[in-house]
């Protein structure tokens, strides 16, 4: 496929900058002079269309400002996505702090931070307004949920407030995976209140499968979400796709289900428009936290759905 041909594919659509990157976290769990080399590095490779932020806890950004300096005039500021810890408000303290000294060095484009009460959301919504009060960076602020139970509320409340939602699609052993109804609810919340969300964990490879939990010798392994599935889940559930079809794309393991093309994409029977996804990637699920970029990558090239 040609270069040309691969701008207008629904393809790239769906894959622009959808891999924030966060090697700093396990299993990776990279020192940050080499997660940020290796950023960086991947910002001047061929796939950097496809990487979008850094992932980096707010405790760790004075770290980052050492490991930034190497590489300070590659490719412009670094779009970072800060995590945040249990005391919001002290962190926005930091990030204001860290904003207004970055200068080139990096931008503030993504906040993300947990919540399980209608209350803690409206507190977090608080520090945000009066962060944005004090910076000039246009960021986004995401609150991780937990999805075991119903969301709405949740959801209702982030909606609310004009803020995002994060979930959790995995981690390091069988538990931290939510169940597939769990996530196609969740989608369902999420596309009924127009709230836009990201995701994090267990969305190394593309396809749903059966994978080692990390990266040691030995390592369990389990079933995982694909990123694929996950993404055109909710690109689908976005469209109106109800939730039993919903859970049933998150569960599919054949690679050749998923048709691309110029005009869209579609999945047994199910189709949606190039417009759609684009809208779908900016209005309904933004981007996804892996610890490697280079995996994803691979898979996607295996699966012959990017070019080598």
């Amino acid at each position: 496929m040609t270069s040309g041909a691969m701008q207008a594919d629904a393809r790239r659509l769906l894959l622009t900058g959808l891999v924030d990157y966060a090697g700093l976290f396990p299993p990776a769990a990279e020192s940050m002079r080499d997660a940020a080399a290796k950023f960086a590095e991947y910002r001047r490779g061929p796939h950097a269309w496809a990487l979008g932020k850094f992932v980096v806890p707010v405790a760790r950004l004075s770290e980052l400002e050492d490991a930034m300096r190497p590489h300070a005039d590659e490719g412009g500021a670094w779009p970072l996505a800060l995590i945040a810890g249990a005391d919001f408000s002290a962190d926005v303290r930091v990030i204001e702090s860290f904003a207004k000294r970055a200068g080139s060095l990096a931008t503030v484009g993504a906040i993300e931070v947990k919540s399980s009460s209608p209350e803690a959301i409206a507190a977090i919504a608080s520090s945000t307004a009066l962060l944005r009060a004090q910076v000039t960076e246009s960021f986004e602020t995401y609150v991780e949920v937990p999805i075991a139970d119903d969301p709405a509320p949740l959801i209702d409340a982030i909606a609310a407030h004009g803020l995002r939602a994060k979930v959790r699609t995995g981690g390091l052993e069988a538990g931290a995976f939510p169940t597939a109804d769990q996530l196609a609810r969740f989608f369902t919340a999420c596309a009924h209140r127009a709230v836009t969300f990201k995701a994090t964990a267990g969305l190394h490879h593309a396809m749903r499968g059966n994978y080692p939990y990390t990266y040691d010798p030995g390592s369990a392994r389990g079933t995982m979400f694909g990123f694929l599935n996950v993404f055109l889940a909710a690109l689908f559930a976005n469209e109106g796709l109800g939730a039993a079809e919903t859970r049933a794309l998150l569960e599919e393991r054949d690679p050749a289900s998923i048709m691309f093309s110029a005009a869209g994409v579609s999945w047994r029977g199910h189709s949606v428009s190039a417009e759609a996804v684009r809208r779908a990637r900016a209005e309904a699920a933004t981007s996804f936290g892996s610890c490697s970029f280079v995996e994803p990558i691979a898979d996607l090239t295996s699966l012959r759905i990017l070019s080598s």
